[in-house]
């Protein structure tokens, strides 16, 4: 690696902007930053996930997700770089098909629970879609590699699966979403 990080503080950003990989600075608040913040937030979430009790295969799974998702924030950063394809979702896909045959079909939707490791991992799903709509809105006004938008939306359904995997592994029950819940009391 021939950049080391010597120095944690800059002080450039603190009139509001930031520089990208590039040399290009931007604002802090702009679509670019948004995305990739919203990517670092999910990159963090994922690691609170692993530090819960789960299958080794899984937590390798979900620090192998840690990797792309550095990567993907590169690309975020530099149009230039080209790391995700369609051969890492096709990767993402397969994982998903083999997780998902080793649990019982769903007839209905289920409420995020289902044990600690298994609701922190919905928070992590619920953070990956709102990434997934930050880099949707940032590919609306620059030119980005279609395979990071599809790789946020296969990592979500990606997600959801680890989660009732969590839920299972920690002998928690899912809870099915019922239509028919109706408050008892209004409030005013």
């Amino acid at each position: 690696m021939s950049n080391r990080i010597t120095r944690i503080y800059t002080r450039t950003g603190d009139a509001g902007d930031t520089g990208l990989s590039t040399g290009l600075r931007v604002r802090k608040d702009c679509p670019q930053i948004h995305a990739i913040g919203d990517v670092d937030e999910l990159n963090s979430v994922i690691g609170m996930v692993t530090a819960y009790d789960m299958p080794e295969e899984l937590k390798d799974t979900f620090i192998h997700i840690q990797h792309q998702l550095f990567n993907l924030g590169a690309e975020l950063n530099n149009a230039d770089l080209k790391f995700m394809n369609k051969h890492i979702v096709k990767e993402l896909e397969e994982k998903i098909d083999t997780y998902n045959r080793t649990l019982l079909p769903l007839k209905n939707f289920i409420l995020p629970g289902g044990g600690h490791a298994a609701a922190t991992c919905h928070l992590a799903r619920a953070v990956c879609r709102r990434a997934e709509r930050a880099v949707v809105m940032l590919g609306e006004a620059q030119n980005l590699n279609p395979s990071l938008q599809i790789y946020l939306n296969r990592l979500s359904d990606f997600m959801f699966v680890a989660c009732r995997i969590l839920s299972k592994h920690a002998g928690e029950k899912e809870t099915l979403w019922s239509s028919k819940t109706i408050a008892q009391e209004t409030y005013y």
